[in-house]
Parts: C-alpha cells; sequence; structure tokens
C-alpha cells in the first residue's frame, strides 16, 4: 500500500475544497453557528474540520471506503492483520478486546495491575477476573508488569480460562516479557490482549522495548493521543492471528461505541501513521538521545535519582523499560512527590505524569527537545534549592506487597450493580467493596468491586489523601466513606 495517503485528511481536504451544504449533525454547520468567544479560545479551524463521518466526509454508504482505508494503511505500517480506529480512547478499545475474548461468568487471567478501564470492562461483561500478580519491588514499593512464570502458574490452576491480558508498558515504562507470555498463551490455545496503551511509539524504532505484535500476542490496545502525535481519546486496537475472531471483535467495539465519531480524532490517527512511517525513525532517534542527556544531567543533581534498568529490570522485576518514562525519586530531598509536583506547576508551570508518594516522572516523546527538557532542568535544580522549606510529606502508610492484595469474593459485576451503603471508613475493613478505590494518575485501583476490604488498604488510602493523593472514583473523594456491598 502506498504509506505516504492519509484518505482521512485527504477527504477532509477534499470535502474543504468542495464544500456540501449540510442539513446534518454537527449543529454549528462548520462554525457557523458557533459563539464567537468559543472561536476565539478553540479556532475556527476546529469547528471547520469536525464533519459528520459517514454521510459528509464519506457518503450515506461509506461507499469510498476512506476508514477502512485508513485502517488497513495504519496494520500494514505495523504489521498486525486487522486495525481498528476508536474515538474513546483505549478505555474503550481494551473493554472491546476483553469481551471478544470472554463473556459473563467466563474466567480472564488479568495482571493485578491493570487500569481502572479493564475493571470497568470486567463490570460490564461480568467476567470472572483470575488475578496474576504483578513482579513487585518491595523496596521501592512498586509494581512490574507480572512474568511468564506468573501466567503459567496462573493456566495451570485454572486451565479453562478464555483466555489473558496483561498491561506492558505500566505508566512507569516498564515492560513485560511479552514474547515469553505470548508463548504460555499459545501453548495452551489461549489468546492475549496486550494492554499496550503506553507504547504507540514502539513499532518505529529499534532502540524501544519490543512492541506487542511482534511479540506475538493476539490484540494490542494502543493510546496514540499519550506517546504519538493524536488527538485526546485517539486510540487504536491491533488484531492478528486466529484465535480472536476479527468480526467479533469489531462487533464489540461497535456495542460499545460511539455512533457519532469524531473525524478530528480519524484524522489525527491517520496522520500520525503517515508521519511515524515516513519519520518515526529520525524522530525517534532525537527523542532518545535527549531522553539519553536529560536523564544523565538530572540524575547529576544532588538529591535527585532517575530510575534506570538497574532499578527496574532483573530477574523477579521487569523485563524491559521505555528510556522515554524519566522517573526521579525526590525521596533524599526529604520531599514527596505529590508536594515536589505541586510546587514545580506552581512555581514552574511544569505538569509532571506520576507524582507518588516519593517519585515524580517526566513523560517524554519525538515532540520534546532541548528548549522543554532544559524547563525541566531548572525547575528541578530550584526544587533541590528549596526542598527543605516544603518539609517532609505526612506520612503514607504503604504496605508490603502481600498486604495489597484483597481477596476477590464476588464478581466485580455482581458487587457493583447490587445493593450498597455508604459505611464510615472505620467500619469498612471487613467488608466487600463495592466501588473502585484508584489512586490516580498512574490509575490503578488498589480495591475494586467484589474485593475485600481490610484496614491495611485503608490505611494506606486514607493516608494518601492526606498527604496529596487523588483517589476520584470514589462516591466520597475524602473517603471518610465507602461505598460497600450489603450482605444477607
Amino acid at each position: 500500500m502506498d504509506q505516504s495517503q492519509a484518505p482521512v485528511l485527504e477527504a477532509l481536504t477534499a470535502f474543504h475544497a468542495n464544500p456540501l451544504t449540510t442539513f446534518t449533525p454537527p449543529g454549528h454547520k462548520q462554525g457557523r453557528g458557533t459563539d464567537p468567544r468559543v472561536l476565539e479560545a478553540l479556532g475556527a479551524d476546529v469547528f471547520r474540520a469536525d464533519v459528520l463521518a459517514t454521510g459528509g466526509l464519506d457518503d450515506r454508504l461509506d461507499s469510498r471506503g476512506i476508514l477502512q482505508h485508513a485502517q488497513a494503511l495504519m496494520a500494514e505500517a505495523v504489521g498486525a492483520d486487522h486495525t481498528f480506529f476508536s474515538t474513546c480512547g483505549s478505555s474503550l478499545s481494551v473493554k472491546a478486546a476483553m469481551l471478544a475474548v470472554a463473556g459473563p461468568h467466563e474466567e480472564l487471567l488479568v495482571g493485578r495491575d491493570a487500569h481502572k478501564s479493564v475493571v470497568a470492562g470486567l463490570i460490564l461483561a461480568g467476567i470472572r477476573p483470575i488475578w496474576v500478580e504483578p513482579a513487585w519491588d518491595p523496596d521501592l514499593h512498586l509494581a512490574h508488569p507480572p512474568s511468564a512464570d506468573s501466567f503459567r502458574a496462573a493456566l495451570d490452576r485454572h486451565p479453562t480460562v478464555k483466555g489473558a491480558l496483561v498491561t506492558s508498558p505500566t505508566p512507569y515504562g516498564t515492560c513485560a516479557d511479552l514474547e515469553a507470555i505470548a508463548e504460555v498463551c499459545h501453548e495452551r490455545g489461549k489468546p492475549l490482549i496486550v494492554d499496550e496503551a503506553w507504547g504507540a511509539h514502539l513499532p518505529f524504532h529499534p532502540r524501544l522495548p519490543r512492541w506487542a505484535m511482534d511479540a506475538g500476542a493476539d490484540v494490542c490496545v494502543t493510546s496514540v493521543h499519550k506517546m504519538g502525535s493524536a488527538l485526546e481519546q485517539s486510540s487504536v486496537f491491533h488484531l492478528q492471528g486466529d484465535l480472536v475472531e476479527a468480526t467479533a471483535l469489531k462487533q464489540r467495539e461497535d456495542l460499545l461505541g460511539t455512533t457519532s465519531p469524531s473525524t478530528l480524532v480519524y484524522a489525527a490517527l491517520d496522520g500520525w501513521r503517515r508521519q511515524m512511517v515516513q519519520h518515526g525513525r529520525t524522530l525517534y532517534d532525537r527523542a532518545l538521545g535527549l531522553a539519553d542527556d536529560v536523564r544523565a544531567r538530572i540524575d547529576a543533581l544532588e538529591g535527585l535519582h532517575v530510575h534506570g534498568r538497574d532499578d527496574f529490570c532483573g530477574p523477579r522485576l521487569a523485563a524491559d523499560l521505555d528510556p522515554l518514562q524519566v522517573i526521579i525519586d525526590v525521596s533524599a530531598l526529604g520531599t514527596g512527590g505529590y508536594r515536589a509536583g505541586d510546587w514545580l506547576r506552581s512555581h514552574h508551570q511544569l505538569t509532571l505524569h506520576i507524582c507518588d508518594h516519593r517519585r515524580i516522572s517526566a513523560q517524554l516523546s519525538h515532540a520534546d527537545d532541548t528548549v522543554t527538557t532544559d524547563v525541566l532542568v531548572r525547575g528541578l535544580t530550584e526544587l533541590i534549592a528549596i526542598a527543605a522549606d516544603l518539609g517532609p510529606p505526612p506520612r503514607i502508610h504503604v504496605p508490603d506487597p502481600q498486604q495489597l492484595r484483597l481477596e476477590q469474593v464476588l464478581l466485580p459485576r455482581d458487587a457493583f450493580f447490587g445493593p450498597t451503603e455508604q459505611v464510615p471508613v472505620e467500619k469498612a475493613a471487613g467488608r466487600i467493596a463495592a466501588e473502585m478505590l484508584t489512586p490516580y494518575p498512574p490509575g490503578i485501583p488498589a480495591a475494586l468491586p467484589g474485593e475485600r476490604l481490610d484496614a491495611d488498604v485503608l490505611d494506606y488510602l486514607r493516608s494518601g489523601i492526606e498527604a496529596g493523593m487523588l483517589i476520584p472514583d470514589s462516591a466520597d473523594d475524602t473517603l471518610a466513606t465507602v461505598r460497600v456491598v450489603v450482605e444477607t
């Protein structure tokens, strides 16, 4: 195929060259009805490009096959059999993948470090999760993806599962040994889904960790807005092999997705694919060189430590590391990641990726340059100078890994949709959670519907909130009360 083509962008250009008089959505009619104050803030071109996909960009029957052509080009660019675009983010894409593999009351192996969107998929589908333990680092209090041996042991215990799901890379940039996990699954005839939301860039440079399709995964879900050039909510999911039916995957996406997809999102996905095919190697040569430089500069600053492969990778840890995720331990400064991140935003207009009890992180991409990294280094240098004024962070009770694992006693769906009540957090230990309790970012639930709460996890969350942690999905954002199952 001709990878210099961009079917969605070309169709949008043709629409503007020979505009239709539309009597269809969107109601703003290419911005003619938009409040001038909105146009001033967002720009007229946003509305001019906001064209109905079917019956606007293409005709009523989609006879030009514009979207299908764009998806086929994406599949060829990355070596997948099929690619599907999503304008609802990877939160939708991963649910579609799960529903294509398992149904109500069927079992799916899932790494317990999964994103909250995976838990939402379990709730919606009624799938029974068989949790696979992450590779916990007890010293750094950090979870890396589960190992192939952990998946093999889980398959031995649960041979009738419908498939497996693993998250790689994590938001901290650590990666699973996907080839080994795929081999374990395929030995039993089970498909492997990879939530590779943080890995859109991985196919386009050999120095980056091996991406899911090359490693043998059956379905791979990618958030192109995270590490690519597409707009927020841009996602693609790829399919290869015959363990997951392409028609079933497409129908699950159709079940969950919007009937009013954004042409803006489609166009950005289309353009990003062309950019990566034509210029990805050069762009990531530069980005990786920049990452090497800024890592060394930050690590040389007194009181800061940039985590690298020596910290995160090893036989019982992660298999690989994305160097574009710059994870910085600030604990030697006598303060915590929440306070450090808030100070850098308010004093240096720096917005960081992850802030936790001891770390902050900067996500680099092909869009960064020495201007942005110099701003980062200057902000960190001043942070060191004033860290004593921030003071020590409030105590966060971070339990040992074993104490963080809760017993799953009900299906997530049954706990979420069943009878519930709100109880004081002091009385929640021993009760079954009916909601997700998710420190965000990175968005990995500490407790989820159907798990029996205990004092250690509740103390961790309550002390975390007092130290600056955000738990946006709880019914009570102060966590003074917790939503639990009414048990008869």
